[in-house]
């Protein structure tokens, strides 16, 4: 279907052209069995605003691309509403689902290690992704929500950049990494790559609300800010920055702490083995995970292993 979908398109042909937009129409409470309706329709019978529906129907349809989106037409109450559904897809059903089938295609015996931590590693995950989320419903969504309700907010509102989803959807793309370039398996997994491939559509189902919240939620809530401080001056808004470093070679001191978190040390342990102060491996570890692009213990652990820095008697799982 050329060009972006409107108002009076059928919501079924849209549908029908990219399957992708049924979870879009979920997170607006929007059920099946819309018939022959136009979008008009079923958005006026569900309660939804119907702009801000074609608004990200038609941004995830064009590819979600990482830049701000015209949000003049976009109701913050009614993107909200869709990014709090999301995160109870997420949280809810999408990672329980996948660690589910996880666990009926791997070998989590005695024998075999490297699928436990990998588990372990997807389970520190999805505990990383609940902790951003419940961060959001906290904080970032209650300030919108005080806004909403007409309140004016005298806070410094940075926080609404999201400085965690670059690191985030990362994740996903490491585990999948660690499947396919460590994970044992002597034979065809059908099972296994059913579960990687179901990595692969949650890591773009993550992009995408990622950058919807990115790209329409915080504009939409910055011209929120505007009409509420409309007799304030300016603020100033601080920017985020996450480059992104090429791997690099660990240094023979940053092996030394990796093998140290294989071995299941403290940060503070670990200062006194290497006799540091517990800032120098902080910064280490900093530096270990830009440049490995691992952000948790269990894929350290893993790339430890892996590498022949440790064994796995020496292992603490």
């Amino acid at each position: 279907m050329a060009g972006q979908y409107k108002s009076t398109d059928k919501l079924s042909y849209v549908i029908a052209n990219d399957y992708r937009l049924l979870q879009v129409m979920s997170r607006f409470g929007i059920s099946l069995g819309f018939g022959e309706k136009t979008i008009t329709a079923v958005c006026r019978q569900c309660g939804v605003d119907a702009d801000t529906f074609l608004t990200i129907i038609n941004y995830v349809k064009d590819g979600a691309e990482n830049r701000p989106q015209h949000v003049e037409q976009v109701k913050v109450d009614s993107v909200l509403g869709y990014l709090k559904r999301s995160h109870s897809y997420f949280l809810g059903y999408l990672f329980p689902n996948i660690r589910f089938h996880l666990l009926n295609a791997i070998d989590c015996s005695v024998q075999n290690e490297i699928a436990f931590l990998v588990l372990k590693f997807f389970d520190e995950y999805v505990e990383e992704v609940r902790s951003h989320m419940e961060y959001e419903e906290t904080t970032v969504y209650a300030y919108v929500q005080r806004l909403l309700n007409g309140e004016f907010v005298s806070i410094d509102n940075s926080h609404l950049l999201s400085r965690h989803h670059e690191a985030i959807e990362s994740k996903l793309k490491e585990l999948k990494n660690l499947f396919m370039q460590y994970y044992p398996q002597t034979e065809i997994n059908e099972k296994l790559n059913a579960v990687i491939v179901s990595i692969y559509q949650a890591e773009e189902e993550v992009s995408i609300h990622s950058m919807v919240e990115d790209n329409i939620f915080v504009p939409a809530v910055r011209r929120l800010e505007h009409q509420t401080r409309m007799k304030q001056p300016d603020e100033d808004v601080p920017q985020s920055s996450s480059p992104n470093a090429n791997e690099e070679q660990l240094s023979e001191r940053e092996k030394e702490i990796v093998v140290c978190v294989a071995k299941g040390m403290s940060n503070k342990e670990i200062a006194d083995v290497l006799c540091l102060s517990v800032n120098t491996v902080t910064t280490h570890r900093r530096n270990i995970a830009r440049k490995l692009q691992i952000h948790s213990p269990a894929g350290i652990t893993i790339y430890a292993i892996v590498n022949k820095l440790v064994t796995l008697d020496e292992v603490n799982i």
